[in-house]
């Protein structure tokens, strides 16, 4: 695996890169002051968080709860607490969108209108979400030039940020992440890529720690991995060291790798995809006011506004 780096970095040669592999990764993306802030940062937002998880509250339970708490408890390493808080959040945002039935079961449910876990692996990893409210850095990571360069080549000038979220791997987590890929459509894969994953890497990335692992060139089979923790004969580890950025493509097969360490794997994630695709979060409706203002058009464009159907009467 070659990676780039951000002093000589060729833009062009980076976008094949990704256009043929589905990956890429840049070294020196953050200056060291810049990534101890942000990581110092984060790393309170981790503690906070887990010390308290978010809990809207709940709702009245309706009809095929039992269906969705068992689809909730199976597929996800998660404990007990974590369930229960999933399903109080389904409960709070059922009751939200006036008891709404989904018209399909939960294993063929668009994902996006899905809550997951915010603990996993038996709580020793954690996920941050709505980081555009809680990180005041987060409007600088958005809209990264060399970042926004690469992805708008990919998806087009108007695409959207889908999410951007933090995430702890936490050391001797017990397992790697299942293969899969970010397209959830039918095979074949359209030709046309949906959407760009990027990674902010906090702490190095290693074969040990649970970097990601890649199949590089598997997004040109639109074929969707089989589902397993198995490895594969062509996997790679996106190693890299802290204050790199990696990227792949909706159909690249990926999965995190196994932290078998003393120490968490951190890293900061953004999706970025096509304008015309629902996006994972709606940072119309959970950012606050004082939090947009100090946000540029692009980064307020890129997290939804003005990109939007409007109301039309």
């Amino acid at each position: 695996m070659a990676n780039f780096h951000a002093s000589s970095l060729d833009p062009v040669k980076a976008l094949n890169h990704l256009l043929k592999e589905g990956y890429v990764v840049i070294e020196g993306m953050l200056p060291d002051e810049e990534l101890i802030q942000i990581s110092d940062t984060v790393n309170e937002l981790f503690k906070l968080e887990r010390d308290d998880p978010y809990d809207p509250g709940d709702a009245p339970s309706f009809s095929n709860e039992d269906e969705i708490k068992k689809f909730v408890s199976t597929s996800y390493k998660i404990s007990n607490a974590e369930t229960d808080r999933i399903m109080r959040r389904i409960r709070h945002t059922r009751a939200e969108n006036h008891d709404t039935p989904w018209p399909v079961t939960p294993k063929v449910m668009n994902k996006s209108f899905l809550h997951v876990p915010t603990l996993f692996d038996y709580d020793k990893s954690q996920r941050i979400w709505n980081l555009p409210a809680k990180l005041k850095q987060c409007g600088r990571l958005i809209e990264d030039p060399v970042l926004l360069r690469l992805v708008r080549e990919v998806l087009g000038q108007d695409c959207l940020l889908s999410d951007i979220s933090a995430t702890s791997i936490g050391p001797n987590s017990g397992g790697s992440g299942a293969w899969h890929i970010d397209a959830q459509l039918p095979e074949p894969l359209p030709e046309i890529l949906l959407s760009v994953q990027n990674v902010w890497i906090l702490d190095d990335f290693t074969a040990e720690n649970g970097a990601t692992r890649v199949v590089p060139g598997s997004h040109l089979s639109r074929k969707k991995p089989k589902w397993g923790y198995d490895s594969l004969e062509a996997e790679i580890a996106l190693t890299a060291p802290a204050g790199s950025l990696a990227m792949w493509t909706s159909h690249t097969w990926h999965r995190s790798g196994e932290n078998v360490t003393d120490n968490p794997r951190r890293a900061i994630l953004g999706y970025y995809a096509r304008s015309w695709i629902r996006p994972w979060s709606d940072y119309t409706r959970s950012l606050p006011e004082e939090t947009l203002r100090n946000y540029s058009p692009t980064v307020r464009y890129l997290l939804g506004f003005s990109a939007n159907a409007p109301r039309r009467g």
